[in-house]
């Protein structure tokens, strides 16, 4: 059997035919590309199994399992929702969850996009997202691995990965990162998705159809949602998001923090390496801040 943290489809076929035997008879097959802190199997047609890669991930299933009915009736994208909460066993020693199968290419992989479409549709999304009552959301905290906190919280972090970069890049940066320190969120704490990035974006016919892995949402500062403007959307498209999101330049500073940091972290090892990367001078270019 293989390591417990990186189940494979004989894991995952054990666990439904110990748990759910109803669904014993499905097929099993892994969705590419896996997440860094979830494995997800397709079950069947219409449903998905998704497992913690580790325990630090564990929290966020009863998260999500609790989070995702209240946040799915305000969104006009779909969300994942929750068919089944399964237990440890089969050798698996995590709480795991069966989901309903959402279709779509992930952003990364969808070839072609219009993206000033992309951009309102996703501001639009955030709109919704911060208009749920969030009286009974979760702080943000460690739960939300600090999104959703000032991104002070990382300023250790990110100093010391400033000296690494080239002079010019440098400077750029801790202009960027100190502005980012200036402000804090002037209002109630909001829902915030914890991380927005090209690969928990759903489109469908080239249109933003769902939106996935809310594993680190929370109630607090919507800036660390804004990052997906440099990974994710080119310049037109970035100016439709900021018109259609709705915040203040206050906010989208802080947002220029959570990206560089983002990016000064990612290491080479990491698959999203690559993706950081090029948002990094995309980031460090963009003025409107």
């Amino acid at each position: 059997m293989t390591d417990p943290a990186e189940p494979d489809a004989d894991v995952v076929r054990a666990l439904v035919a110990e748990q759910f035997p109803q669904w014993a008879d499905r097929s099993v097959t892994p969705v590419e590309p896996q997440g860094h802190d979830n494995r997800t199997f397709r079950l069947g047609a219409d449903l998905a199994v998704r497992l913690p890669s580790g325990p630090g991930y564990v929290d966020a299933v009863a998260k999500e399992d609790r989070a995702l009915p209240q946040l799915a009736p305000h969104l006009t994208v779909a969300v994942p929702e929750v068919v089944a909460a399964g237990r440890p066993g089969a050798g698996y020693p995590h709480p795991w969850s069966v989901r309903r199968w959402l279709p779509g290419a992930v952003l990364d992989e969808a070839g072609c996009v219009d993206q000033v479409r992309l951009g309102a549709d996703l501001g639009r999304f955030l709109r919704e997202l911060r208009s749920v009552p969030a009286a009974d959301g979760p702080p943000a905290g460690a739960h939300s691995s600090g999104r959703g906190l000032h991104p002070h919280t990382y300023d250790g972090e990110v100093r010391a990965a400033l000296p690494a970069l080239d002079p010019a890049t440098r400077a750029a940066a801790t202009t960027t990162w100190e502005g980012s320190l200036q402000t804090a969120w002037p209002h109630d704490p909001v829902w915030f998705h914890g991380d927005l990035a090209p690969g928990n974006v759903l489109l469908t016919g080239g249109r933003l159809s769902a939106v996935i892995d809310f594993g680190t949402c929370g109630v607090g500062d919507p800036a660390c949602d804004l990052v997906i403007a440099w990974t994710g959307l080119d310049d037109a498209g970035r100016a439709a998001f900021r018109a259609a999101v709705d915040l203040d330049r206050g906010t989208w500073a802080r947002a220029r923090g959570w990206a560089l940091w983002k990016a000064l972290v990612t290491g080479p090892d990491s698959a999203l390496h690559a993706q950081q990367q090029r948002a990094l001078p995309r980031l460090l270019a963009d003025r409107w801040v």
